[in-house]
């Protein structure tokens, strides 16, 4: 099992040059954190590596080189995206248009996510460079190709026996081959990347989505040469006997069923791919989880609150396997409680405590063959199943075997009543209890896969020898010893409780507020307070303010000004005028400064910063326990006198911010923003200034 970072997207290069940075600061930052995230939640690779690697760069070098020699690749002029404002050809993430196809207003230059249309320079509708918002040109340059056309027959060919694909795989599949395939630029004009392999190919690298996965071989090698037999990898990729599996989101199907197996065809002697399981998107509120959107699930948040276990759970359980599937906390706490809790948990738990506290041990088993046979025939069809299932990779199936075994067993020991039975009967319910302790194991093998610490926790309660991993798959059916000394055993999983009004825990006080954006229309003198001013502001419709700022802004400064506005504040009268609201301002010393929404928002945008916001009224004591503080901006990090994370839903183009953060000791900062970008605050505030 082999995976990695791939290194060289051009979202790198975009990140990059907004923080001032190399790219390969950038794409070491996220491979790291990436790495530590799939480490937290134990997930286990033979190897999780990186694009940016010498083995890498060597391998796909070598692929392309023989790729060229057997004249399956050939150079020619083709017209590209090129911004005069930049003075450069752009990538195919640095411009975003109108898909022709679906109207999917967020396109990137190659290809449609919305639809998977894929794109030549010029196809795109209202293009534009996503660096400075330039209408591109479309310019000539020389690039290779692939001559995807050669292969249009033998693809087909291999395609038509893959019945067992996910409908949407052989969809997106279908249509391609369709529409016939067309040769297909691999070299883009930019320096980040793997350089092609050619003499006079300066300032040329090889398109990322040819080189990414060749990673899939270049990985395998690697893990080859660190096991210490570095011709292990061929075994996996030349042995027919082999089956291939991939794991993606169907976005990028098309590079998995046509350019990766064209590469392989051309290539020789490879296995191709056997299954192709891509997912359908998690959406977060509707939007599809990205970071580049903000639309985003912070595991490192998650985990500060949650076992891995219990993540584990719910993302399996709610795997868009064949359909779009929506992430929101009520659910998540839903099944968590009603399910895993409720079931599997409850199951453990009740037959684990009863058979300790009155036996210690596993007891005999002294009960008729049938009853035996009643159990074990129930763990033999269950493994079926899940086999069945997790081979097919039906991965929700197979978890709802694992749970529909835990409910048999819960209904079957609420039958037996051992509580009963021990008072009058104690062999015959230390028989049924041995039966139970059986499909504790058997449950405890069978969702190892889904959830390896609690597994590894129940089989200790069991006192089994070694750990359930080394014990494998065999342990789902085999035998338990009379007499085995039991472990005392805790509840393997508890409630958890997430607030039905917030979207996420870490910011629940955030979302209590409800912020708009504002433009003051008419600012004038408040009649009974001299420090006062009286605001007439537009937030969608028209509300009246008093604010204490006269010391620090005339009136003709505070007209036409954009503002951030607490709208949901209960309305109170100062000095006999309504404030129906309270505009946002930063303060250090003797220095007060409005903060500032972007240019380009309009009265009554939510500055919701991606989350949920709240409709009920606020009091300002409520208000004054929030902590908003300015932050400096470095990079992902934020300096608000100390630093801290960035949680953001966007790019933090700005270099100063305004954010929420859930206490003062928080090693994360939500940026305030819109969906245009983040609220700022004036160049002459500190990080750390008091936001009021």
């Amino acid at each position: 099992m082999v995976s990695g970072s791939d290194q060289h997207g051009t979202p790198i290069t975009v990140r990059a040059e907004k923080e001032n940075v190399t790219p390969l600061e950038v794409a070491e930052r996220y491979h790291q954190m990436n790495k530590k995230a799939i480490e937290d939640l134990n997930i286990e690779f033979s190897l999780f590596t990186k694009t940016h690697t010498d083995n890498h760069l060597r391998v796909v070098s070598d692929v392309f080189l023989d790729l060229l020699e057997k004249d399956l690749l050939y150079e020619k002029a083709t017209l590209q995206y090129f911004c005069p404002k930049c003075d450069k050809f752009l990538p195919d993430r640095y411009v975003e248009g109108i898909c022709p196809a679906c109207d999917n207003e967020r396109a990137r230059g190659d290809q449609c996510e919305q639809c998977g249309k894929a794109f030549e320079g010029g196809e795109l509708r209202e293009a534009k460079c996503v660096h400075c918002a330039t209408a591109p040109e479309l310019r000539e340059t020389k690039h290779h190709f692939i001559r995807l056309s050669a292969f249009q027959d033998r693809l087909i060919d291999w395609v038509k026996d893959k019945r067992y694909w996910r409908p949407s795989v052989q969809l997106f599949t279908q249509n391609w081959l369709e529409a016939g395939l067309e040769d297909r630029p691999i070299t883009r004009d930019m320096e980040w990347g793997v350089p092609v392999p050619l003499p006079g190919q300066e300032g040329k690298v090889i398109y990322v989505w040819f080189e990414a996965v060749i990673g899939y071989l270049s990985a395998s090698i690697e893990w080859a040469q660190r096991s210490g037999d570095p011709d292990a990898w061929r075994s996996y990729w030349t042995d027919p006997e082999v089956k291939s599996y991939y794991f993606l989101g169907k976005d990028n199907i098309p590079f998995h069923t046509i350019i990766w197996p064209t590469i392989l065809m051309g290539r020789g002697g490879l296995n191709l791919p056997y299954d192709v399981p891509a997912n359908e998107f998690l959406t977060f509120k509707g939007d599809k989880v990205s970071k580049s959107r903000g639309t985003t699930i912070d595991i490192p948040s998650m985990l500060k609150k949650f076992e891995p276990d219990v993540i584990r759970y719910y993302v399996a359980a709610n795997m868009p396997e064949n359909k779009d599937a929506d992430f929101s906390w009520e659910d998540f706490e839903a099944k968590i409680n009603n399910e895993l809790v409720a079931t599997l948990g409850n199951y453990y738990h009740r037959v684990l405590s009863f058979t300790y506290k009155h036996f210690g041990e596993v007891p005999e088993f002294k009960g008729s063959p049938d009853e035996l046979e009643e159990i074990l025939g129930a763990i033999r069809d269950a493994r079926r199943d899940v086999e069945e299932a997790l081979d097919g990779c039906h991965f929700k199936r197979a978890l709802k075997t694992i749970m529909d075994l835990a409910q048999f067993g819960n209904r079957h020991f609420d039958s037996v009543a051992p509580w009963a039975l021990i008072k009058g009967d104690r062999e015959k319910c230390g028989s049924a209890l041995h039966l139970h302790l059986l499909l504790v194991k058997a449950l405890a093998a069978l969702s190892y896969p889904y959830m390896p610490g609690s597994s590894e926790k129940a089989w200790k309660f069991l006192g089994q020898e070694g750990t359930l991993q080394r014990s494998g798959w065999s342990a789902v059916d085999s035998e338990i010893a009379a007499h085995q000394k039991l472990n005392e055993p805790k509840p393997l999983f508890s409630k958890i409780e997430v607030e039905k009004d917030e979207g996420d825990p870490m910011y629940a006080g955030f979302e209590t507020l409800n912020l708009k954006v504002g433009r003051i229309l008419k600012a004038r003198d408040h009649p009974n307070a001299d420090s006062l001013l009286l605001l007439d502001v537009d937030i969608g419709k028209k509300i009246q303010v008093v604010a204490g700022l006269k010391a620090y802004y005339t009136k003709e400064e505070m007209e036409g000004k954009s503002v951030v506005v607490v709208s949901n504040l209960k309305p109170a009268k100062l000095r006999g005028e309504q404030s129906q609201g309270m505009l946002l301002a930063a303060e250090e010393g003797d220095i007060v400064k409005l903060v500032s929404p972007p240019s380009d928002s309009q009265p009554g945008d939510p500055v919701d910063s991606g989350l949920r916001q709240s409709d009920r009224v606020i009091e300002f004591k409520d208000f004054q326990k929030l902590i908003l503080r300015v932050a400096e901006v470095s990079g992902d990090q934020l300096d608000v006198g100390r630093k801290v994370r960035a949680k953001a839903a966007g790019d933090l183009n700005a270099k100063k911010v305004i954010v929420y953060m859930p206490s003062e000791d928080a090693e994360e900062a939500l940026v305030l923003s819109t969906d245009k970008g983040p609220v700022t605050a004036d160049d002459a505030l500190p990080g750390g200034a008091t936001v009021r």
